[in-house]
C-alpha cells in the first residue's frame, strides 16, 4: 500500500486548538463583572472533574486556564467620582432621535445587545470624560450622539 493512503491516526488531521485570547491593556471589571468572573470560573473547574472523554476535558481545561487568567488579573475600577462619563457609569444617549442607554463595563462583562458596552469599544473611548449635554462624534457615524445624563452605580 503506498504511503498516500496510509493515515497513522484521526489526531493529525484535527484543526489545532489554540488559546483563548485575552484581551489587551488593563483587566478592569466592576463588582459584578468580577463576581461574574469568579463564577464562570468556579464552573469550568467543577465540569473539567466531570468531563466524560478526554477531548471534552482538553476543550474545557483550555476555557479554564482564560477564566483563571481573567480572574487573577481582574481589577476592581473604583466607583467613578465627577459629572463626566467613566468606566462603571450608566451613559444615556440621543442618537438620531433615538435614545439609548449603556453601561461601561469590562471586557468578560460586556454585551452590546443588552447596554453593556466594554471601556475598551470605540464608543466608549468616545465617551470618555464626555459630561451631560455633550455632542460626541460617535465612531462609524455621521451624526454625532448628544449625552443625556450620566448615572453613578
Amino acid at each position: 500500500m503506498s504511503v498516500a493512503f496510509r493515515r497513522d491516526s484521526d489526531e493529525e488531521h484535527k484543526e489545532p486548538r489554540f488559546e483563548l485570547p485575552l484581551p489587551p491593556g488593563p483587566n478592569l471589571v466592576t463588582e459584578r463583572g468580577y463576581e461574574l468572573i469568579k463564577a464562570r470560573t468556579e464552573e469550568l473547574e467543577a465540569a473539567v472533574l466531570a468531563a466524560a472523554s478526554e477531548e471534552q476535558r482538553a476543550e474545557l481545561q483550555r476555557d479554564l486556564r482564560y477564566w483563571r487568567a481573567r480572574l487573577a488579573t481582574a481589577r476592581v475600577a473604583p466607583v467613578p467620582k465627577g459629572d463626566s462619563v467613566a468606566f462603571g457609569t450608566r451613559v444615556i444617549l440621543e442618537q438620531e432621535g433615538r435614545v439609548r442607554h449603556f453601561t461601561i463595563v469590562g471586557h468578560d462583562e460586556a454585551d452590546p445587545a443588552s447596554g453593556l458596552i466594554a471601556f475598551a469599544s470605540p464608543l466608549a473611548r468616545a465617551l470618555m470624560g464626555a459630561e451631560a449635554g455633550e455632542d460626541i462624534t460617535a465612531p462609524g457615524s455621521p451624526q454625532s450622539v448628544r449625552v443625556i445624563s450620566i448615572d453613578r452605580p
